[in-house]
């Protein structure tokens, strides 16, 4: 027996050395979960959802109409089945949502709560929910309650404000009016819902309320026998949908519990037989020597048991330690994601990759390559980031794992899995066809695909966006440190993944800035960052200007001039162009002229700005998205660029302090 299992067994058996009278009494697990508000911590965000001020947006905000599809998924899966009293577990579930539209006569599909086998379920806009797939309507597997709110004659609706029992399929196995009770689904009120379903009863109840007190009577009751779709572990969560609307689908607080597992029965004698039938002898008097003899027995016992077992417990413990290091890594990795990406062997991700052959290199991260990985046995294609073999690797390595392992936003590059083994550290992403942003955008016309103003665009907006929710949303800020055109890369849909966070640092909000040694791309960098080494959500504003920039011009934020040896920083260069009144000249000229060019002027503004010597003058990632989206007015830009002042809102104090605190801790 290996020397961990052996110890795990005395640590089992110590207990009982003391304990035979007593039964064993062992209780079926129940799951119960509670969020008040939301933040990403358990939680997955798929397609258009998107976390703001503690809110889950299931679909895309926005004042024109579009199509847009999200879910929300419980990062845990839950246990239903207790195999041993072979019952299914009852449950209920509560929460809040709110469906609106910033125009009245627009409004989108609906959302549903689901229970599916996949935590991954996507599907499709419009008509669909979120929730199936229209092009394979049997590829999702669900059970979902849908709060409909169109009509939609191919599923067999009855009106555009309905509530629904689904199983496997958008036709409902019965579905009310709300109307009954009078609840308006997109009145934009916010709505609480309670789902229960008692597994004894066979029954699912499902209530509405403008208030957050459960009425007496429910909206909507199937009796249905729920046991053979909640076989195992399934995920629950929640979905969404528009088609050409501008319907906002929120969820804002959310409860779970399961319940009526039975308790096992208590071991009793081992033999097969009712408490009548056993005869109770009657009570014999011992003699006094032998109760003398029986004390001083238990006495013996009762000290050597215990010096025994501490002694083979330590020189097991001793064995062990040096195994228990080997295993640190790996046992934190697990740790840290158990219920999300899942665990690839060593073995499947070199035969993926042809043994890391070079061939195979698509890119080179923070901390190593990047391999195209295609699995034989699936025919799906990854990313697999490969750590070098360093301590820096490996530390690069755990930072990005740590910190995207918890991260879930539509422009992130999208962990699917990981692997430490053999000595090598290795993550699997979601492989992006369109590659990276850097290799798009400046390869020539006629060796590929250029990139439209739209395809632009939508790349700033985008990569906003998820700046946005990494500086502002996360429970912890993001200081993502490398932000640039190579780690930026594009879907199948030119939709911008941001990826490559073996630089990034986590950091609590309104605390100090990250100290850390000078990391990055030159080019890319804010002054006051090289300056001070002072890491902040303004540096990573700077790094985005410059790729704004980039985008919009089509040049390296420093190249060399044409027919000369003169090297020429982006930046300057349109400020330049600005000052002279020809900023639209810094366009890209392989566009010839297709966009609109109040548009571009918007666009290389916002860059100039974020671009700004003075981190103090440049707007907040969330003043961008806004101005980006029209929301707010563009921000005025002095025509010749400022000198470097490096009033970076940092004190002397606090630049010292920090360096001091970083010598301590690279010591």
């Amino acid at each position: 027996m290996p020397p961990r299992n052996l110890l795990v067994f005395l640590l089992f058996l110590f207990p009982l050395l003391f304990t035979f009278d007593s039964p064993f009494i062992i209780l079926a697990e129940s799951t119960s979960f509670n969020f008040p508000f939301f933040t990403v911590r358990n939680l997955t965000l798929l397609g258009d959802s998107h976390l703001k001020n503690g809110v889950i947006g299931l679909t895309r905000e926005t004042a024109v109409p579009s199509s847009s599809s999200g879910t929300l998924i419980y990062n845990h899966p839950i246990h239903f089945l207790d195999q041993d009293s072979n019952i299914t577990a009852s449950f209920s579930t509560t929460f809040s949502f709110t469906i609106d539209s910033v125009d009245p006569t627009s409004f989108g599909d609906g959302l549903t709560f689901f229970l599916s086998p996949d935590n991954q379920t996507l599907g499709s806009s419009g008509g669909y929910l979120g929730l199936a797939n229209s092009s394979d309507l049997a590829k999702n597997k669900f059970l979902a309650i849908e709060f409909d709110t169109k009509l939609d004659t191919r599923f067999n609706d009855s009106n555009d404000n309905h509530v629904g029992l689904d199983v496997n399929s958008l036709n409902s196995i019965k579905a009310t009016d709300a109307l009954l009770q009078d609840i308006d689904l997109k009145s934009g009120n916010l709505i609480t819902a309670w789902i229960v379903y008692k597994n004894d009863l066979r029954v699912l109840n499902v209530f509405l309320s403008y208030s957050t007190v459960k009425p007496p009577t429910p909206l909507l009751s199937v009796d249905i026998d729920l046991s053979g779709y909640l076989k195992g572990y399934v995920f629950v969560g929640f979905s969404a949908s528009t088609e050409g609307s501008t319907g906002i689908h929120s969820i804002e607080n959310w409860s779970f519990k399961t319940f009526g597992f039975l308790p096992v029965r208590p071991r009793s004698h081992p033999h097969n037989v009712s408490g009548s039938s056993v005869t109770v002898p009657s009570a014999v008097p011992a003699s006094n020597s032998t109760n003398k003899h029986h004390k001083r027995l238990g006495l013996g016992l009762g000290i050597a048991g215990p010096a025994f077992f501490f002694v083979v417990l330590a020189v097991f413990g001793y064995v062990s330690v040096k195994k228990w290091k080997d295993m640190r890594i790996e046992k934190n990795l697990k740790a840290e994601i158990l219920a999300g990406p899942r665990e690839f062997s060593y073995k499947e991700l070199y035969a993926a990759t042809r043994g890391f052959h070079s061939s195979r290199i698509i890119g080179r991260g923070a901390f190593g390559n990047v391999y195209k990985a295609i699995f034989a046995s699936s025919g799906c294609v990854s990313a697999v980031k490969r750590s070098k073999h360093s301590r820096e690797g490996k530390t690069e390595f755990l930072a990005e794992l740590s910190i995207i392992a918890g991260l879930r936003h539509k422009n992130l590059v999208q962990l699917q899995g990981w692997c430490a083994e053999k000595g090598e550290l290795l993550l699997v992403y979601e492989f992006m066809p369109n590659g990276s942003l850097d290799t798009l955008l400046h390869q020539h016309p006629e060796n590929g695909l250029l990139l439209t103003w739209s395809h632009r665009q939508n790349i700033a907006v985008g990569l906003a966006s998820v700046l946005a929710y990494l500086h502002q949303e996360c429970e912890q800020q993001v200081i993502h440190r490398d932000i640039k055109t190579s780690n930026i890369m594009l879907d199948g849909n030119f939709n911008p993944r941001l990826g490559d966070f073996g630089l990034a640092r986590l950091m609590d909000h309104d605390k100090s800035p990250v100290s850390t040694l000078t990391a990055g791309t030159m080019g890319y960098l804010a002054p006051e960052y090289l300056q001070y080494g002072k890491a902040t959500e303004k540096t990573d504003v700077f790094s985005y200007g410059v790729v704004i920039l980039e985008v919009a011009c089509g040049r390296r934020p420093i190249e060399r001039e044409v027919n000369s040896q003169k090297m020429v920083n982006l930046i300057d260069w349109v400020w330049g162009l600005l000052g002279e009144g020809r900023i639209i000249e810094a366009a890209d000229k392989r566009l010839k002229g297709d966009f609109n060019e109040e548009e571009m002027r918007k666009l290389l503004l916002v860059g100039l700005s974020c671009a700004h010597p003075d981190s103090a003058e440049r707007p907040s990632i969330r003043r961008i998205l806004q101005i980006l989206n029209n929301e707010a007015d563009p921000i005025a830009v002095p025509k010749m660029k400022p000198s470097l002042t490096f009033s970076c809102s940092l004190t002397v104090e606090d630049i010292v302090s920090d360096d001091e605190e970083s010598k301590i801790t690279q010591s």
